[in-house]
């Protein structure tokens, strides 16, 4: 994977290609066609799917006509504010103000132009968000917005190459990119040119030396993302002479049932659920993020954890595909009582019984959480038979990347535009920040449909400008 010099353009032309069929660049080939320009999309698997297919796929926006008709307040300052908050200011508010703003339109325009459906979640609230503005896919999958996504490119006679595993990238000697190279899983090759490429081919997370590198701290966790995210988009970016920022940035996850690899929702926790570790006790307030518990977990003994919850939590799980999933697949177990309870999990039932005893007592006021969970916004568990997970820690995927600005244009470091390179989602830096800590819920596929939109509509700007300029 590489930057390959030269100055003849390849003879096959697309104005605009999009390296990811994910949502950010689904997202962004939508926009750049609605733009009037031709876009072909790049996708080194077999149908799209990239990282957005392994999340619930929820898209936090804000000023959008669900909210409305849920009579959810909700503004761009608030938005900005929640996500300013939790990254602790470390983030960028001139993007995060631009993705807020972004947000609302593109849902609507999705939906309007591209028949997407989403529904605002009013059930619960993640960590972080003070307004109800988590819109998903009706069967509340990743997969199932992705799948949406697609077949609305395709409806609207968008090539989606799948199969077609970008290798290298053609540029100019000042870094005006050509084309690139795409090679096929027989080994053979193809060059594209193109009046403006984006990239949104997500993170790092599947490239375990850079994971070494720069999130040391998670080398040896499971590893819950695409496969295919090898930092391609920060290579190719780097060699082109753009920046980069917050490369130790990125969401972890603390519930990942395990062994069975499923996603367990953190709507459990929120609405009143705890997490025990081996010994039977609890060892965090669940409350401040999925994203920072994922190194909680990892911190007990065996890289272990248990939810714990009762059938009310159940049942509100049930509502979210992930849990029926591991519910089926037998991650969740269901035991009679406490005894049963700490025998599944293996600790000592007066240890067990004290934890439940203080959680109880913190949600009825009677005693302080030691963590500085306020139990009083959600009802504690309720009588059994009781529910359990064993889960692990996780990382899901980076939130460093190019710099890029409110357009989506990629920078170099003395902050300049590189011609015609645009970047979004998991290729860009994300909003969350220097660490774990700061990622809200949603933040990556925030970023990824508001800047794929945008990056889609000023790539084709681009595209259109040099074709204009070409036939005058």
């Amino acid at each position: 994977m590489s930057v390959v010099r030269r100055e003849a353009a390849p003879k096959a032309h697309v104005p605009v290609l999009v390296v990811g069929a994910g949502a950010c660049g689904l997202t962004a080939a939508l926009a750049a066609h609605d733009a009037g320009a031709e876009v072909m999309v790049l996708e080194r698997d077999p149908v799209p799917s990239g990282s957005t297919s392994l999340s619930a796929g929820y898209i936090p926006a804000c000023g959008t006509r669900w909210q409305s008709e849920a009579q959810a307040e909700d503004s761009i300052d608030r938005m900005l504010g929640d996500i300013q908050k939790k990254n602790h200011d470390e983030g960028d508010p001139v993007l995060g103000r631009a993705a807020c703003a972004a947000s609302g339109p593109a849902l609507e325009w999705l939906a309007d132009r591209h028949g997407q459906e989403f529904v605002l979640e009013t059930k619960f609230r993640y960590p972080g968000h003070t307004a109800f503005r988590m819109h998903s896919h009706p069967e509340k999958t990743g997969a199932a917005l992705v799948g949406s996504l697609a077949a609305a490119a395709e409806r609207a006679g968008i090539d989606i190459v799948c199969d077609a595993a970008v290798r290298d990238v053609l540029a100019t000697a000042d870094g005006r990119v050509l084309g690139v190279v795409v090679e096929r899983p027989d080994g053979s090759t193809d060059e594209i040119g193109c009046d403006a490429l984006v990239l949104a081919c997500n993170g790092y997370g599947g490239n375990p030396d850079m994971v070494r590198t720069y999130i040391p701290e998670m080398a040896d966790a499971l590893y819950f993302g695409h496969t295919g995210n090898r930092g391609d988009a920060v290579s190719w970016g780097t060699e082109l002479g753009a920046a980069i920022a917050q490369m130790g940035s990125y969401q972890g996850h603390g519930s990942v049932a395990h062994p069975h690899g499923v996603l367990v929702s953190w709507a459990i926790m929120m609405e009143g659920g705890v997490q025990v570790n081996a010994e039977g006790r609890r060892f965090s307030n669940e409350h401040e993020g999925y994203s920072e518990q994922s190194l909680k977990v990892l911190a007990q003994p065996g890289q272990i954890a248990w939810n714990v919850y009762d059938r009310r939590l159940h049942e509100l799980g049930m509502g979210h595909e992930d849990y029926r999933r591991a519910n089926e697949m037998g991650a969740v177990r269901e035991v009679p009582d406490l005894t049963g309870l700490a025998k599944l999990i293996g600790c000592p039932e007066a240890t067990l019984g004290e934890t439940l005893d203080q959680a109880s007592g913190a949600a009825a006021g009677t005693r302080a959480d030691p963590f500085g969970r306020d139990f009083t916004t959600a009802p504690t568990l309720d009588a059994p038979p009781y529910y359990a997970v064993r889960v692990t820690g996780a990382l899901f995927h980076t939130q460093g990347g190019l710099t890029i600005d409110t357009t989506a244009r990629v920078l170099t470091a003395q902050g300049t535009q590189l011609p015609n390179l645009f970047a979004g989602g998991g290729a860009a830096v994300g909003l969350s920040g220097s660490g774990v800590e700061g990622y809200l819920s949603g933040n990556g596929l925030l970023t990824a449909v508001a800047f794929g939109r945008i990056a889609g509509d000023q790539a084709a700007q681009v595209a259109l400008n040099r074709q204009r300029g070409a036939s005058s």
